[in-house]
């Protein structure tokens, strides 16, 4: 079977496809023939060796994908042959609080990815998905689409009238837009491409911030919200936005500490979270529990994933490429 392994920490060329024997499920595995895949961009630096000395090379990359189940081993009764499912992104998180024994099992980086022809997990570790989303739009789900119900539904739970700020327009952003919409949640978003926030629009967002145009981007919600500042902050950006958020944040409000997209660590206004009383949650995704939640809120409301662009599972290294660019508005899937 052919499976792409990331094999050197020299970057995207470090992504190499090779030949293996089929797996054969053990006792109470699952064996999945893999029918699409989806990017994030953990991804992305993951195949470049941005976790460093903690990534064991080499390793198969990518934790989002959808498969058929087409053997068990001895002892499943979870799942069957014939059933369409996708794995869990931490194969020992079913419930529950998060650990530090739960974050060794996390697809595509702790432990080996999805990005094969044929994968074996635990029957323990997958989930049925909606029926009415396709390969692509199932694929999406295991990482974006947790983390952002996550986000909107455990700590500080949002209720209908409440405001959210989301940034850019990746697929946790998107989902947190889609989720925020059925729970009658307004959406405050900001995007760098006018083209972009006007898609936004069309999904629902109510007031739009082009951060290019608008550098003050955390005055313009304190205006937008009478200067109170919005409820929760999906904060994606990281070391160059959180401050911002902080700013835009209500007195007792949330921030979901979500993304690293522009870097690690920041000087971080520690005055700003005790003057205005504001929780910061970390958000590494979620449970199995989570993830059966979402999925019956998603097959209710009949949610569409926002699927951007599907590349053929060959050219994976084109997608990560494209991924890095920016350019993409949702997500960015493989088909097998």
């Amino acid at each position: 079977m052919k499976v792409w392994e990331v094999q050197s920490k020299e970057g995207l060329e470090a992504l190499t496809l090779v030949e293996k024997p089929e797996p054969q499920p053990k006792a109470g595995q699952v064996l999945l023939k893999m029918r699409a895949a989806s990017l994030n961009y953990r991804d992305l630096l993951t195949v470049k060796g941005g976790y460093g000395s903690k990534q064991k090379l080499p390793f198969i990359p990518l934790s989002d994908g959808v498969g058929e189940v087409v053997d068990v081993g001895e002892g499943v009764t979870r799942v069957k042959v014939g059933d369409r499912v996708a794995g869990i992104f931490m194969q020992t998180w079913l419930e529950g609080e998060f650990s530090a024994d739960k974050s060794k099992s996390a697809l595509g980086g702790a432990i080996d990815g999805i990005l094969a022809e044929y994968v074996t997990l635990d029957e323990d570790g997958v989930v049925h998905v909606p029926e009415h989303l396709s390969d692509e739009e199932a694929a999406s789900l295991p990482c974006a689409a947790v983390t952002a119900w996550n986000a909107l539904t455990t700590d500080g739970k949002l209720k209908a009238g409440d405001t959210i700020l989301i940034q850019g327009t990746g697929g946790v952003s998107l989902f947190a837009l889609q989720f925020g919409k059925i729970m009658g949640v307004k959406v405050i978003a900001t995007s760098s491409s006018d083209l972009k926030l006007e898609k936004l629009k069309e999904l629902g967002a109510s007031e739009l911030i082009n951060y290019k145009t608008t550098p003050n981007w955390d005055e313009k919600v304190w205006q937008l919200t009478n200067e109170v500042g919005v409820d929760r902050v999906i904060e994606v950006g990281g070391a160059a936005t959180f401050n911002k958020s902080l700013r835009a944040v209500r007195y007792g409000g949330y921030i979901s500490l979500i993304g690293v997209l522009s870097g690690f660590s920041a000087d971080v206004s520690t005055t700003s979270i005790l003057h205005k009383g504001i929780t910061v949650q970390g958000i590494y995704v979620g449970s199995r529990a989570m993830f059966e939640a979402m999925n019956q809120a998603i097959a209710l409301h009949g949610i569409k994933p926002i699927v951007d662009r599907v590349f053929p599972v060959e050219e994976a290294r084109q997608a990560l490429e494209y991924m890095e660019s920016g350019a993409h508005f949702g997500k960015i899937a493989l088909r097998f």
